[in-house]
Protein backbone atom coordinates (compact mmCIF):
# COMPACT_ATOMS: atom_id res chain seq x y z
CA UNK A 1 0.00 0.00 0.00
CA UNK A 2 2.83 2.41 0.88
CA UNK A 3 4.42 1.62 -2.47
CA UNK A 4 1.22 2.58 -4.32
CA UNK A 5 0.90 5.88 -2.43
CA UNK A 6 4.56 6.65 -3.06
CA UNK A 7 4.13 6.07 -6.78
CA UNK A 8 1.72 9.01 -7.06
CA UNK A 9 3.68 11.35 -4.79
CA UNK A 10 5.69 14.03 -6.58
CA UNK A 11 9.36 12.91 -6.83
CA UNK A 12 10.72 16.45 -7.02
CA UNK A 13 10.21 20.14 -6.40
CA UNK A 14 9.60 22.48 -9.33
CA UNK A 15 10.18 26.23 -9.03
CA UNK A 16 9.76 29.01 -11.59
CA UNK A 17 11.76 32.23 -11.24
CA UNK A 18 11.71 35.35 -13.41
CA UNK A 19 14.99 36.76 -14.70
CA UNK A 20 14.19 40.21 -13.25
CA UNK A 21 12.09 38.94 -10.35
CA UNK A 22 14.01 40.90 -7.69
CA UNK A 23 13.69 44.27 -9.42
CA UNK A 24 10.32 44.02 -11.18
CA UNK A 25 7.29 45.65 -9.55
CA UNK A 26 5.09 43.23 -7.57
CA UNK A 27 1.33 43.43 -7.00
CA UNK A 28 -0.94 41.52 -4.63
CA UNK A 29 -3.18 38.78 -5.99
CA UNK A 30 -5.85 36.81 -4.14
CA UNK A 31 -5.62 33.08 -4.80
CA UNK A 32 -8.51 30.62 -4.91
CA UNK A 33 -7.91 29.62 -1.28
CA UNK A 34 -8.40 33.25 -0.20
CA UNK A 35 -4.72 33.88 0.56
CA UNK A 36 -2.99 36.93 -0.91
CA UNK A 37 0.38 36.53 -2.65
CA UNK A 38 2.72 38.95 -4.40
CA UNK A 39 3.26 38.31 -8.13
CA UNK A 40 5.32 40.17 -10.77
CA UNK A 41 3.65 42.79 -12.96
CA UNK A 42 3.95 42.82 -16.77
CA UNK A 43 2.33 44.66 -19.66
CA UNK A 44 1.49 43.82 -23.26
CA UNK A 45 4.39 42.89 -25.61
CA UNK A 46 6.96 42.44 -22.84
CA UNK A 47 9.46 39.58 -22.81
CA UNK A 48 8.81 36.98 -20.13
CA UNK A 49 11.91 34.99 -19.29
CA UNK A 50 13.45 33.16 -16.39
CA UNK A 51 14.42 29.70 -15.23
CA UNK A 52 12.65 26.48 -14.26
CA UNK A 53 14.45 24.64 -11.48
CA UNK A 54 13.77 20.92 -10.92
CA UNK A 55 15.22 19.20 -7.87
CA UNK A 56 14.67 15.48 -7.20
CA UNK A 57 14.10 14.48 -3.60
CA UNK A 58 17.17 12.98 -1.94
CA UNK A 59 18.11 9.58 -3.34
CA UNK A 60 15.50 9.65 -6.10
CA UNK A 61 15.77 9.93 -9.84
CA UNK A 62 13.09 11.23 -12.19
CA UNK A 63 12.25 9.34 -15.33
CA UNK A 64 10.36 11.58 -17.72
CA UNK A 65 9.15 11.70 -21.31
CA UNK A 66 9.78 15.42 -21.71
CA UNK A 67 9.58 18.74 -19.86
CA UNK A 68 7.76 21.80 -21.18
CA UNK A 69 6.64 25.25 -20.05
CA UNK A 70 3.46 26.94 -21.30
CA UNK A 71 2.37 30.56 -21.06
CA UNK A 72 -1.41 30.69 -20.80
CA UNK A 73 -3.93 33.53 -20.79
CA UNK A 74 -7.21 32.17 -19.46
CA UNK A 75 -10.75 33.28 -18.62
CA UNK A 76 -12.79 31.37 -16.05
CA UNK A 77 -16.50 32.03 -15.57
CA UNK A 78 -17.55 31.05 -12.06
CA UNK A 79 -20.86 29.51 -13.17
CA UNK A 80 -18.67 27.23 -15.32
CA UNK A 81 -15.93 26.85 -12.71
CA UNK A 82 -13.00 24.66 -13.68
CA UNK A 83 -13.38 25.26 -17.42
CA UNK A 84 -10.78 27.71 -18.66
CA UNK A 85 -11.03 29.49 -22.00
CA UNK A 86 -7.51 29.99 -23.37
CA UNK A 87 -7.05 33.16 -25.42
CA UNK A 88 -3.23 32.95 -25.32
CA UNK A 89 -1.26 29.70 -25.44
CA UNK A 90 2.49 29.47 -26.04
CA UNK A 91 4.78 26.54 -25.35
CA UNK A 92 8.55 25.94 -25.04
CA UNK A 93 10.03 22.45 -24.88
CA UNK A 94 12.71 22.40 -22.15
CA UNK A 95 13.99 18.81 -22.22
CA UNK A 96 13.77 15.67 -24.33
CA UNK A 97 12.89 12.34 -22.62
CA UNK A 98 15.48 11.17 -20.11
CA UNK A 99 16.34 11.01 -16.41
CA UNK A 100 17.21 13.63 -13.80
CA UNK A 101 19.45 12.69 -10.86
CA UNK A 102 20.23 16.10 -9.36
CA UNK A 103 18.99 19.69 -9.35
CA UNK A 104 18.84 21.10 -12.85
CA UNK A 105 17.91 24.51 -14.27
CA UNK A 106 16.23 25.22 -17.60
CA UNK A 107 16.19 28.81 -18.94
CA UNK A 108 13.10 29.89 -20.89
CA UNK A 109 11.99 32.97 -22.82
CA UNK A 110 8.74 34.13 -24.41
CA UNK A 111 9.45 37.20 -26.57
CA UNK A 112 7.10 40.20 -27.03
CA UNK A 113 4.12 38.29 -25.70
CA UNK A 114 0.65 39.34 -26.86
CA UNK A 115 -1.22 40.10 -23.63
CA UNK A 116 -4.03 42.39 -24.84
CA UNK A 117 -6.29 41.95 -21.81
CA UNK A 118 -5.62 42.94 -18.20
CA UNK A 119 -5.65 40.47 -15.33
CA UNK A 120 -8.98 40.72 -13.52
CA UNK A 121 -10.63 39.07 -10.52
CA UNK A 122 -14.32 39.88 -10.31
CA UNK A 123 -17.55 38.64 -8.77
CA UNK A 124 -18.34 36.04 -11.44
CA UNK A 125 -15.23 35.91 -13.61
CA UNK A 126 -11.47 36.01 -13.50
CA UNK A 127 -8.87 36.56 -16.20
CA UNK A 128 -5.42 35.24 -15.38
CA UNK A 129 -2.00 34.74 -16.88
CA UNK A 130 0.03 31.76 -15.72
CA UNK A 131 3.21 29.83 -16.49
CA UNK A 132 2.57 26.06 -16.41
CA UNK A 133 5.47 23.61 -16.13
CA UNK A 134 4.76 19.95 -16.95
CA UNK A 135 7.17 17.09 -16.26
CA UNK A 136 5.62 14.23 -18.25
CA UNK A 137 6.12 10.81 -16.70
CA UNK A 138 5.37 7.35 -18.11
CA UNK A 139 2.69 5.22 -16.47
CA UNK A 140 2.14 7.58 -13.52
CA UNK A 141 0.86 11.12 -13.07
CA UNK A 142 2.68 14.11 -14.48
CA UNK A 143 4.31 16.70 -12.21
CA UNK A 144 2.66 20.08 -12.84
CA UNK A 145 3.58 23.46 -11.33
CA UNK A 146 1.90 26.85 -11.87
CA UNK A 147 3.32 30.35 -11.50
CA UNK A 148 0.92 33.28 -11.76
CA UNK A 149 1.81 36.76 -12.93
CA UNK A 150 -0.27 39.93 -13.37
CA UNK A 151 -0.83 42.10 -16.43
CA UNK A 152 -1.81 45.78 -16.57
CA UNK A 153 -1.99 47.82 -19.76
CA UNK A 154 -1.84 51.58 -20.14
CA UNK A 155 -3.79 54.05 -22.26
CA UNK A 156 -2.61 57.50 -23.41
CA UNK A 157 -4.66 60.58 -22.63
CA UNK A 158 -7.75 60.58 -24.88
CA UNK A 159 -7.66 63.14 -27.68
CA UNK A 160 -11.43 63.71 -27.33
CA UNK A 161 -12.97 63.86 -23.88
CA UNK A 162 -16.33 65.58 -23.99
CA UNK A 163 -18.13 66.88 -20.94
CA UNK A 164 -21.42 65.32 -19.88
CA UNK A 165 -24.52 67.49 -19.65
CA UNK A 166 -28.02 66.19 -19.03
CA UNK A 167 -31.38 67.26 -17.67
CA UNK A 168 -33.78 65.25 -15.56
CA UNK A 169 -37.10 66.10 -14.06
CA UNK A 170 -40.63 65.29 -13.02
CA UNK A 171 -43.17 67.44 -14.82
CA UNK A 172 -44.11 70.55 -12.83
CA UNK A 173 -42.30 69.17 -9.75
CA UNK A 174 -38.57 68.91 -10.30
CA UNK A 175 -36.14 70.04 -12.98
CA UNK A 176 -32.39 69.52 -12.53
CA UNK A 177 -29.33 69.93 -14.74
CA UNK A 178 -26.23 67.77 -14.21
CA UNK A 179 -22.81 68.52 -15.58
CA UNK A 180 -19.55 66.54 -15.34
CA UNK A 181 -16.31 68.03 -16.66
CA UNK A 182 -15.50 65.02 -18.85
CA UNK A 183 -16.68 61.52 -19.78
CA UNK A 184 -13.35 59.63 -19.49
CA UNK A 185 -11.35 59.45 -16.26
CA UNK A 186 -8.10 57.75 -15.32
CA UNK A 187 -7.84 55.73 -12.10
CA UNK A 188 -6.30 58.59 -10.09
CA UNK A 189 -8.51 61.30 -11.55
CA UNK A 190 -10.96 63.74 -9.94
CA UNK A 191 -14.60 63.99 -11.00
CA UNK A 192 -15.59 67.65 -11.10
CA UNK A 193 -19.09 68.81 -11.87
CA UNK A 194 -22.21 70.50 -10.57
CA UNK A 195 -25.91 69.97 -10.04
CA UNK A 196 -28.16 72.94 -10.84
CA UNK A 197 -31.76 73.12 -9.55
CA UNK A 198 -34.03 74.84 -12.07
CA UNK A 199 -37.33 73.89 -10.41
CA UNK A 200 -37.90 72.43 -6.93
CA UNK A 201 -41.45 71.66 -5.80
CA UNK A 202 -40.55 68.46 -3.97
CA UNK A 203 -39.23 68.62 -0.43
CA UNK A 204 -35.80 67.04 -0.87
CA UNK A 205 -33.66 66.26 2.17
CA UNK A 206 -30.38 64.99 0.73
CA UNK A 207 -28.47 64.04 -2.40
CA UNK A 208 -25.69 61.47 -2.96
CA UNK A 209 -23.31 60.58 -5.76
CA UNK A 210 -22.50 56.86 -6.16
CA UNK A 211 -19.89 55.06 -8.23
CA UNK A 212 -21.28 51.77 -9.48
CA UNK A 213 -19.53 48.89 -11.23
CA UNK A 214 -21.54 46.58 -13.46
CA UNK A 215 -19.97 43.25 -14.39
CA UNK A 216 -21.67 41.26 -17.17
CA UNK A 217 -20.65 37.67 -17.90
CA UNK A 218 -21.85 35.15 -20.45
CA UNK A 219 -24.17 35.96 -23.33
CA UNK A 220 -27.80 35.67 -24.38
CA UNK A 221 -30.16 34.05 -21.86
CA UNK A 222 -27.21 32.92 -19.71
CA UNK A 223 -25.96 36.46 -19.06
CA UNK A 224 -25.17 37.24 -15.42
CA UNK A 225 -25.08 40.86 -14.27
CA UNK A 226 -23.65 41.96 -10.93
CA UNK A 227 -23.83 45.60 -9.83
CA UNK A 228 -21.70 46.84 -6.93
CA UNK A 229 -21.84 50.24 -5.28
CA UNK A 230 -18.17 51.07 -4.72
CA UNK A 231 -18.52 54.57 -3.26
CA UNK A 232 -21.15 56.89 -1.79
CA UNK A 233 -20.48 60.60 -1.54
CA UNK A 234 -22.91 63.03 0.06
CA UNK A 235 -23.40 66.12 -2.10
CA UNK A 236 -26.15 67.87 -0.17
CA UNK A 237 -27.82 67.69 3.23
CA UNK A 238 -30.96 69.78 3.43
CA UNK A 239 -33.53 71.18 1.04
CA UNK A 240 -32.28 73.01 -2.08
CA UNK A 241 -33.95 76.08 -3.53
CA UNK A 242 -34.58 77.11 -7.10
CA UNK A 243 -31.42 78.46 -8.73
CA UNK A 244 -29.07 76.70 -6.32
CA UNK A 245 -25.91 75.06 -7.71
CA UNK A 246 -24.25 72.17 -5.83
CA UNK A 247 -20.58 71.50 -6.71
CA UNK A 248 -19.23 67.97 -7.25
CA UNK A 249 -15.61 67.06 -6.50
CA UNK A 250 -14.90 63.35 -6.07
CA UNK A 251 -11.38 61.83 -5.97
CA UNK A 252 -11.19 58.34 -7.53
CA UNK A 253 -7.83 57.25 -6.06
CA UNK A 254 -9.21 55.93 -2.70
CA UNK A 255 -11.40 53.36 -4.47
CA UNK A 256 -10.43 49.98 -5.90
CA UNK A 257 -11.35 50.56 -9.51
CA UNK A 258 -10.25 48.86 -12.71
CA UNK A 259 -10.38 50.26 -16.22
CA UNK A 260 -13.56 49.83 -18.23
CA UNK A 261 -13.48 46.47 -20.04
CA UNK A 262 -15.73 46.08 -23.08
CA UNK A 263 -16.63 42.60 -24.32
CA UNK A 264 -13.36 40.91 -23.37
CA UNK A 265 -12.93 37.92 -25.68
CA UNK A 266 -16.76 37.77 -25.95
CA UNK A 267 -16.87 36.57 -22.33
CA UNK A 268 -17.36 39.56 -20.03
CA UNK A 269 -17.59 43.34 -19.67
CA UNK A 270 -16.98 45.74 -16.78
CA UNK A 271 -18.60 49.18 -16.91
CA UNK A 272 -18.75 52.11 -14.51
CA UNK A 273 -21.58 54.53 -13.78
CA UNK A 274 -22.08 57.75 -11.85
CA UNK A 275 -25.44 57.56 -10.09
CA UNK A 276 -27.11 60.63 -8.56
CA UNK A 277 -29.59 59.74 -5.80
CA UNK A 278 -32.13 62.29 -4.51
CA UNK A 279 -34.18 61.50 -1.38
CA UNK A 280 -37.30 63.43 -0.40
CA UNK A 281 -38.83 63.86 3.07
CA UNK A 282 -41.03 60.80 2.53
CA UNK A 283 -37.91 58.74 1.74
CA UNK A 284 -38.80 58.34 -1.91
CA UNK A 285 -35.67 57.99 -4.01
CA UNK A 286 -35.00 59.46 -7.44
CA UNK A 287 -32.10 58.23 -9.59
CA UNK A 288 -30.16 59.41 -12.61
CA UNK A 289 -27.36 57.23 -13.93
CA UNK A 290 -24.62 58.06 -16.42
CA UNK A 291 -21.93 55.74 -17.80
CA UNK A 292 -18.32 56.94 -17.68
CA UNK A 293 -15.15 55.39 -19.12
CA UNK A 294 -12.24 54.63 -16.81
CA UNK A 295 -8.74 53.97 -18.15
CA UNK A 296 -5.25 53.30 -16.78
CA UNK A 297 -2.84 56.15 -17.41
CA UNK A 298 0.91 55.40 -17.46
CA UNK A 299 2.40 56.40 -14.10
CA UNK A 300 5.56 58.51 -14.01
Amino acid sequence: MNYIVGAFKSPCTVAVSFIDGKTRKQVSMKKENGKTVMVPLFQNHENISGEVSIKPYSGKKIEHTGIKIELLGQIELYFDRGNFYDFTSLVRELEVPGEIYEKKGYPFEFSTVEMPFESYSGVNVRLRYVLKVTVSRPYIGNVVEYQDFWVQNYTPLPTINNSIKMEVGIEDCLHIEFEYNKSKYHLKDVIIGKVYFLLVRIKLKNMELEIRRRESTGSGPSTYVETETLAKFELMDGAPVRGESIPIRLFLSPYELTPTYRNINNKFSVKYYLNIVLVDEEDRRYFKQQEITIYRLQED
